[in-house]
Formats: structure tokens, C-alpha cells, sequence
């Protein structure tokens, strides 16, 4: 059975005021399965560690410019490549600070997209259908393009895949209600068009998802009544002469989704192997109207194996990379990790079967926990630390995952509404399973505060890596320790809840970095004495966003004067040593360069000039 484990927060998104569009153009897989990164729908790229929910770098083009899509990496080359302004195609790579003073070309007509598959060219996908690879676009950016698609005939979605080591950019376009797939091969360079059979008038796909199995490529598309149909295509039966007369493309009706009353309107559909689907934004089956979940189906089986309600508006957008998927809802873009294990029907009634015998024998742990949790809202808080121990010593970690989550919602919510009752060692050791994270009990640290237990905050700051900026400050105004440094953050999201702190706690944490600063660059081991330290690039990065979000105060406050100069002069010396160092880089690098004379005896002297 497929399954959907519990997931975690990315980053934050800023999204349309009318909320019609999530605000993320797109997601790309950078240089492994733990990287991606972000584009947003205006001005700026992030590189993002997924793993640790940590922006490692980020990118943004000047006000009045805009980008109009996705970032793409080039593995190959180590760049990144991005389009602004219909235009201008910008390359990059992750030591470069600033977009304007990197690589940029000027094409002659408005471009698509850019697509890059991880180990291939990147290939440049023009709005009027012409495709070229970047490096042979580049060595003559204005060289003319030619127009593939007819009037008023417009892309909608494209994509690219690698099938038999060829190169295949793939793209839907609509005409007048009309919907077609375009395959366009590189290297031969071929081209294939065909036409979509028509659904129910006025109705064309909310979302297209395509794959390359067995010599095929399958098209996956949804439509907003809930049909979600696949048309497969041969990739050796394509031509080798180049042709847009419009076949037709058979299809196969896959699954028909339950869309309760009316239509869907923000919904995707996404392949993820060749027996289960993805879907977001289609009602549940068993679930009440307004609720919006992920979920997956086995197309084999016509069944719904794993499903998840995603809180706030969902866009209907949806990534999936290394058994991730990607999905923007409210103001967050969640990562949510699935498995979709092969299965069969007799496969399916022998579980069924076992989890019978098992049941007779004894109550299921699902069962043994929801017992728990009824019992949780009234028991004593002796009774509770008591029974809730017992479930942990009895249970294994793994089984118990998705009800961790439920154990602590319940204990939290009586915590805030009954003043008398709180379970701080049930709370920690609940933490300390480490099957939690803040979207999932997202009162729990704030209930913390509230109670002044900086053990537990501490904690939660330690083993939760989706933590909320605002969370994060709020934790700073109420005590200052070595987790609060090493909480993932985005400077952008950060710095508006920096300048609520005041300057007295400002002056406080500058003093508390400025000591650890000190401490640490004097001890080459501070992980030695079992602490979890933090590095000395996470303190500077600290003082930098501190002094940015408080400068102007600092300067007018009396008190922050010495601290100020006793930063200037540190600042000072790091930089001298800096350079003093820059001076001799050239000469180390000569020493590594160097022969080593292994005919030496017990004694020697060699004389080193440098230049």
C-alpha cells in the first residue's frame, strides 16, 4: 500500500492578494536529491537543502524586472540558468552574489521556458513552439527563430524527458478549445503533433503529468470533471521527417475522481510510477465538503491508498522528486514523503488476512492509541505521564508515527484551555521521538513560552527543522541560547520579525554573540565539550542580521556605543587578517603544487623562494 508520512514545511510563500496563485513559478532538482530549488513569480531564485529546510543561496533581478520561469541547474556546467523579461537568459553560478553582474544574452524572440534534465543540455523552449539547445542559442543569441505553432495556437504546459539517451521536449498547446501534444526529438531533430480528443464541452486539462516506460512515453492529464485519462505514445514509431499535421491521439480513462458539487477548478494530477497517481485538489471520498487533500490512487485497483488534508488554499500545483512531493497550500510550501510499493490483489487480501489473525490475537496498537487519546482529555496529569510512558516502552517508534502527532494536539489543546493541567516531562519525551514537527503541533512551542519551559522550547527548537521565523524571535525575546542560532531561517522572512525586538534585547544579543564569537574562534573544538555549538559563520550571519534590522536604533542608543566600536574594531582585524592572508594564497597554492624530494636523509635543509 502506498503512504504519505508526515511532512514538513520548506519555506513560507507570499501569495497573491486575491490568492489566486500560490506565488512559485516552479521547482527544479539541483545537484542531488536533497537540493531544489525555488523560483518565485516575480523576482527571485533560492537554492534550498531539503533535507534541513535551510536556503543555502538566493538570487534576485532588480526592481522592474521579473523572471517568467523557472530556474533550471546545469549540472554539467555547475550554472544555473533563468529567463527575465521574456528575453534576457542569465547564467550563474552558486558563488555569484549578484544577478546583474553575471552572464547574460539577449535572444531574438520571447522565450517559454528553459528545461534541463539532470546530466543533459539545457534546452530553450520559445513561446511560439521553436526549440534550441542553450549552447548552440548562445553562440548566436540573436539568431532568427522560426514559428512553429499557428495563430492565435498558445503553449500551456511542457515538460522534458530522457527516453533511449535522446532528448525529448514535450508540450501541450490549446487553439480555440482545441488541445494538442507536441514531441519534439533532439539529435535528429524531429517533431510530431497531435490532437487530444475533445471532453465535455467548454472543458479542457486543469494539469498534464508526463513519464517514459517500456520504449513509451505516457501522458497523464485531468480534467475538472475528474476524468483523469493517459494516452501513450511510441517513441520508435516517431518519424524521422519533421511533420505538424495533427494526428490523433488515442486515450485510456484511468480514473474518474469524485469532485462533489460543481467542477474542479485548482487541481493536478501527477505519474509517479507506473500503478499510482497523485492528486491535489479533488475532494476526498469519505471526507466533508471545503476540505481539500493530497492524495494517491492506485490506477490498477481504482482505489485511494493514502490521502492527507492540506490546511489553507491549495493552487493546484504539485512537484515530485526522490519519492518528495511538493505542494504549495496557504502560506507554505510543504514537503510530504511517500512510498508506493508494488502490490497485488492477492498481495492486498493476504495483509488483510494476517491483519485479521493479528487483530484476534491482540487490539491493534491503532486501536490502543485511540483509547489512549479519548482518555488523555480527562485522566489526572500523574495518570497521564504514567500512560503515556507505558505506550512508548510498549510500542516501536516507527508504529507509533502518525499518532505521536495526535498524543500531542490532544495534551496541548487541554493544556491552553485548563490552566491547572500540564505534562512538561510527557511533552518532552513525546519531542524526543522525534516524529514531530511544528506544522503538525504548531501551539506546542508557543504553549512552551507561555508556561516558561525553555527546556521544552529548547527542544522543540533542536528536533523541529520547519520552525517559524515569528517562533523563532519569539523564543529570542524570552531567552537567549547555543539552539536559537542553529534554528533554520530565511533572512527575508526574519528580518520584519528582527525589528520587533527592542533595544535593550538587542544590545543583550549582540553582547551574547560577541561573546561567542570570542569563545570560539579561540577554541578550535567547541563541539568537544558535548554541547551543539554553533558555527562561527551562523554567529556572524546572526550579528549581520541583527545590526541590519537595528542599525539606525543602535546608533542612537547610549548604551549600544562601546559594543559598536568594540564590533568595528573586530571587524576591523578580521579584515586585515583576511587580506594579510590573500597576500600569501598565491604562494601556498605553490607549495601544494611542489615536487616533494623523497631522497632525503635523517637531516636536511631546503631553501623555498617565493615570489
Amino acid at each position: 500500500m502506498a503512504a504519505l508520512y508526515e511532512g514538513y514545511t520548506l519555506c513560507g510563500l507570499v501569495p497573491a492578494q486575491n490568492l489566486s496563485h500560490s506565488g512559485i513559478q516552479g521547482i527544479e532538482q539541483e545537484r542531488d536529491s536533497d537540493h531544489v530549488v525555488v523560483t518565485d513569480s516575480t523576482r527571485s531564485v533560492t537554492l534550498y537543502k531539503v533535507s534541513d529546510q535551510k536556503p543555502l543561496g538566493s538570487w534576485t533581478v532588480k526592481q522592474g524586472q521579473s523572471l517568467v520561469c523557472s530556474a533550471v541547474f546545469n549540472s554539467q556546467t555547475k550554472e544555473y540558468v533563468a529567463v527575465s523579461d521574456n528575453r534576457v537568459i542569465r547564467i550563474w553560478k552558486e558563488e555569484d552574489i549578484l544577478l546583474d553582474k553575471a552572464f547574460k544574452a539577449t535572444v531574438s524572440s520571447d522565450v517559454w521556458r528553459v528545461h534541463c534534465v539532470h546530466g543533459g543540455e539545457p534546452v530553450v523552449l520559445f513561446q511560439r513552439g521553436a526549440v534550441r539547445l542553450l549552447d548552440s542559442l548562445l553562440s548566436a543569441p540573436q539568431q532568427p527563430i522560426e514559428e512553429i505553432l499557428v495563430q492565435e495556437e498558445a503553449i500551456r504546459w511542457s515538460t522534458n524527458i530522457v527516453a533511449e539517451t535522446q532528448q525529448f521536449v514535450i508540450f501541450t498547446t490549446e487553439q480555440k478549445g482545441d488541445h494538442f501534444l507536441y514531441l519534439q526529438r533532439l539529435n535528429p531533430n524531429t517533431l510530431q503533433r497531435y490532437r487530444l480528443e475533445r471532453e465535455e464541452p467548454g472543458l479542457g486539462p486543469l494539469s498534464f503529468s508526463a513519464s517514459y516506460r517500456d520504449k513509451h512515453i505516457h501522458l497523464l492529464y485531468l480534467y475538472p470533471n475528474g476524468h483523469v485519462y493517459q494516452s501513450v505514445v511510441s517513441v520508435r514509431g516517431l518519424g524521422t521527417e519533421e511533420g505538424t499535421q495533427a494526428l490523433p491521439l488515442p486515450r485510456s480513462l484511468l480514473l474518474s475522481l469524485p469532485v462533489g458539487e460543481g467542477l474542479l477548478e485548482a487541481a493536478s494530477a501527477m505519474v509517479l510510477d507506473e500503478a499510482h497517481v497523485a492528486v491535489v485538489g479533488v475532494p476526498h471520498p469519505s471526507a466533508g465538503a471545503g476540505k481539500d487533500f493530497l492524495c494517491i490512487w492506485n490506477t490498477n485497483f481504482q482505489t485511494l491508498q493514502a490521502g492527507k488534508e492540506m490546511a489553507g488554499k491549495i493552487y493546484g500545483q504539485l512537484w515530485c522528486y526522490s519519492n518528495k512531493l511538493f505542494i504549495p497550500h496557504g502560506k507554505t510550501l510543504s514537503v510530504i514523503p511517500f512510498v508506493c510499493p508494488k502490490s497485488s490483489l492477492a498481495s492486498a487480501l493476504g495483509k488483510l488476512k494476517q491483519a485479521k489473525t493479528e487483530e484476534k490475537a491482540q487490539p491493534s496498537r491503532t486501536v490502543e492509541t485511540r483509547k489512549t487519546v479519548c482518555w488523555l482529555t480527562t485522566a489526572p496529569v500523574e495518570d497521564v505521564e504514567k500512560e503515556v510512558e507505558g505506550l512508548l516502552s510498549r510500542s516501536d517508534i516507527q508504529d507509533l508515527q502518525p499518532s505521536v502527532g495526535q498524543l500531542v494536539s490532544v495534551l496541548v489543546s487541554r493544556s491552553l484551555t485548563d490552566p491547572a493541567f500540564y505534562t512538561p516531562s510527557t511533552l518532552a519525551q513525546l519531542v524526543h521521538t522525534q516524529c514531530l514537527c511544528h506544522s503538525v503541533c504548531p501551539d506546542l512551542v508557543l504553549l512552551a513560552l507561555e508556561k516558561k519551559d525553555y527546556f521544552l522550547c529548547q527542544l522543540c527548537l533542536q528536533f523541529f527543522p520547519d520552525i517559524p521565523e515569528a517562533v523563532t524571535c519569539a523564543c529570542l525575546k524570552a531567552f537567549i541560547r547555543n539552539e536559537v542560532l542553529q534554528t533554520a531561517y530565511s533572512d527575508n522572512f526574519l528580518l520584519p520579525h528582527l525589528k520587533d525586538l527592542s533595544s535593550q534585547h538587542v544590545v543583550l544579543f549582540l553582547q551574547y554573540l560577541q561573546f561567542l564569537y570570542l569563545k570560539y574562534s579561540q577554541d578550535a573544538f567547541p563541539q568537544m565539550h558535548g554541547l551543539r555549538s554553533p558555527s562561527l559563520t551562523q554567529i556572524m550571519d546572526w550579528v549581520c542580521l541583527v545590526l541590519d534590522a537595528h542599525f539606525t536604533v543602535l546608533v542612537m542608543t547610549p548604551e549600544a556605543k562601546g559594543l559598536l566600536l568594540n564590533l568595528h574594531s573586530f571587524v576591523k582585524s578580521q579584515v586585515r587578517l583576511v587580506s594579510e592572508l590573500g597576500k600569501i594564497e598565491g604562494s601556498l597554492q605553490e607549495l601544494n603544487k611542489m615536487k616533494v624530494n623523497k631522497d632525503v636523509g635523517q637531516y636536511s635543509i631546503e631553501i623555498i623562494e617565493l615570489f
